[in-house]
């Protein structure tokens, strides 16, 4: 884990596959990232190894690709600094980068991977299931392996199978399709000359795309949008929002191919690039979002209400059935997304692991599975960010939330991290995020990308620990340095947490609240996750997602949907009801009956936010002004 970025210079890409155009963009000035910029902004990261790998497609008279040769350093005269306007017409160039944050595997590794024929493997992600992957082994070298199997007939050209003939383990999106976990990869498979890339059905790992323009014929690939060097003196930034922001886009979900070939026409190269089906029947039903009771009779209504008990009492053992399975898939998510490799063990890490916490629901209950996962020596770090001292509503419910964890795991060593901040005073903290979180460029998004940055960061204070007990009134200056920072992402969109989501039940019943939750999974990839990734991984973090985890998606979806929610009842109550029953078997009692309330709220940086660029509260709301696209030159002005 950690970033990859891909150049590719020299060939000519056609995209009416994918229905997209090669067109000339409409600012006057465009950005020109180079390689270093790329390299520039995975470093930030804090990897612990970071490398290129420079491919030359050498272009012969014949029309015909011969056997091509990597190089392993890139020359600073390459061809792929430039904006592709001098691009040598004798050879075709890709230049891989990958940075690695090794979190699996006992021996060190670095990307990107060469295997002995000559294909080029950079993966950003972490494989969880479908690929077996041991104890000791890194998860990229296991795939690198699984890859290199794979046929190399260019049978995804068509929309057949191919038989194989008994030779090789499938295809590349055969592979792809089975892995469970947050990926994004770049592969260049030599034998058949195409380039394959991708993210993962989801899209819990951010990946960019740059398709060629007019401007730039250069296509690009890369975790994060970095900083132009070529614009860092011009007012191309203040005059456009972020540096690029009409560069980048959201790489779509899916497995993505370009087949690369000479032309008879000229002898140049031409790159294919097409979208490829997933083959995984079951990994289709949770894209699809399947769920076949949606529904209910009135007396299934009625008896779902009647067991019920009230919020301070444990739920009977008949009532539980569904919340029992909910539990044990989540405890199953967790142990996947904490389990400790030798990796850990050789750097004597005490805290491994951190969550995001607010202390509401979704992080209570990460917590608690958490607590009853990790190995009882690792301490466990919750992270709270607060624009209002200890009066935000996020920093109240925090407080109260650690005191009941400590309350039902007395032997744990739980630490609250209190992360202060005032907007006022985050000038270039704030350009900074405004980079990370591109393309995404509404108000809603800065400020959800700010304190998710803060959180990563993990700089902040703590009450000092003392033989019997925590002393509240000494603070201690703290920085966590877990490396993997568990979220609640997912759990608002499966179990109708939003308001939008009681709106739409209200005016289309039952069946416009499955729709509009359909809608929230299909689109997470490019309203939330993409850029919640960026902003965590910034400092060296990886945001993993328990809710989030195949499995939990399938048997959220088998549960019937008034089982999971049911909005005639009050916040609090009704609204996410499956996982308020799982807080109550973990104990949450109190946690169990909170209501939703987003992070921007919870903080309090969007009522900063909104005094600061509309005037008050009210005016923002006036002006709904989440969705509002930020006006960079009044925002710092």
């Amino acid at each position: 884990m950690c970033g990859i970025a891909l150049l590719v210079s020299g060939i000519r890409i056609d995209l009416s596959a994918l229905n997209i155009d090669s067109i000339s963009s409409s600012s006057k000035t465009h950005p020109v990232f180079s390689l270093d910029d790329l390299k520039a902004a995975l470093e930030r990261r804090g990897p612990d190894s970071l490398g290129t790998k420079n491919l030359l497609l050498p272009l012969h008279s014949n029309n015909s690709i011969p056997g091509n040769t990597w190089i392993s350093s890139v020359n600073e005269e390459s061809h792929v600094l430039d904006n592709g306007s001098n691009i040598s017409e004798s050879f075709a160039e890709l230049v891989f980068l990958g940075a690695t944050l090794q979190l699996r595997g006992v021996a060190p590794l670095s990307q990107p991977l060469v295997d002995s024929s000559a294909n080029i493997l950079v993966y950003n992600g972490e494989i969880f299931g479908g690929i077996e992957v041991g104890s000791d082994d890194n998860d990229t070298e296991i795939l690198m392996k699984s890859l290199g199997n794979c046929c190399s007939c260019r049978s995804h050209e068509h929309k057949t199978t191919c038989d194989f003939n008994g030779q090789g383990k499938g295809s590349v999106p055969d592979v792809l399709s089975v892995i469970k976990g947050p990926w994004a990869l770049i592969y260049w498979q030599d034998s058949s000359k195409t380039l394959w890339f991708g993210r993962d059905s989801f899209g819990r790992r951010s990946l960019l795309v740059h398709w060629p323009t007019m401007e730039d014929p250069r296509f690009l690939l890369s975790s994060v949008s970095p900083t132009s060097s070529s614009l860092q003196d011009s007012d191309f930034e203040v005059e456009n929002g972020t540096n690029g922001i009409r560069f980048w886009e959201e790489l779509s979900c899916g497995i993505y191919s370009m087949s690369v070939h000479a032309t008879k026409s000229d002898g140049r190269f031409l790159g294919d690039i097409k979208k490829h089906e997933w083959t995984n029947v079951m990994l289709k039903e949770l894209i699809d979002w399947q769920r076949v009771f949606i529904e209910p009779e009135p007396a299934q209504l009625n008896f779902s209400r009647s067991r019920t008990l009230p919020a301070e009492l444990d739920i009977s053992s008949s009532s539980s059935v569904l919340a029992q399975n909910v539990l044990t898939a989540l405890r199953e998510s967790m142990m996947r997304r904490i389990s400790l490799h030798n990796i850990f063990q050789a750097q004597k890490e005490t805290v491994p692991v951190a969550v995001l916490f607010s202390g509401g629901l979704d992080s209570m209950i990460i917590a608690a599975l958490l607590d009853q996962c990790l190995d009882p020596n690792y301490e466990i770090d919750l992270l709270n960010v607060s624009f209002d001292g200890e009066s935000a509503p996020d920093r109240i419910s925090a407080e109260a939330g650690v005191k009941e964890l400590r309350r039902v795991a007395p032997l744990r060593r739980w630490r609250l991290v209190h992360i202060d901040a005032d907007l006022s005073k985050l000038t270039w903290e704030t350009k900074h995020v405004l980079s990370l979180i591109n393309p995404a460029n509404t108000y809603m998004d800065l400020n959800i990308g700010i304190a998710l940055w803060l959180a990563a960061r993990g700089e902040g204070w703590t009450c000092e620990e003392r033989d019997n007990g925590i002393d509240e009134d000494k603070h201690v200056n703290y920085t966590s340095r877990a490396r993997i920072l568990l979220v609640g992402s997912g759990a608002d969109e499966q179990c109708a947490g939003y308001g939008r989501h009681r709106t739409k039940y209200r005016h289309e019943s039952w069946l416009g609240l499955h729709e509009e939750m359909k809608l929230d999974m299909q689109r997470i990839w490019k309203r939330n996750l993409g850029r919640d990734d960026r902003c965590i991984a910034d400092s060296g973090k990886e945001a993993r997602f328990p809710f989030l985890d195949e499995d939990v998606i399938r048997t959220l979806l088998d549960i019937p949907l008034w089982e999971v929610a049911d909005l005639d009842q009050p916040s609090g109550k009704g609204d996410k009801k499956i996982l308020r029953e799982v807080a109550q078997m973990l104990g949450l009692h109190n946690a169990a009956i909170l209501p939703k309330r987003a992070i921007q709220f919870g903080s309090r940086i969007a009522r900063e936010s909104n005094r600061k660029n509309f005037g008050s509260n009210r005016a923002a709301n006036q002006a709904s002004a989440g969705s509002v696209v930020i006006n960079v030159p009044s925002y710092f002005s």
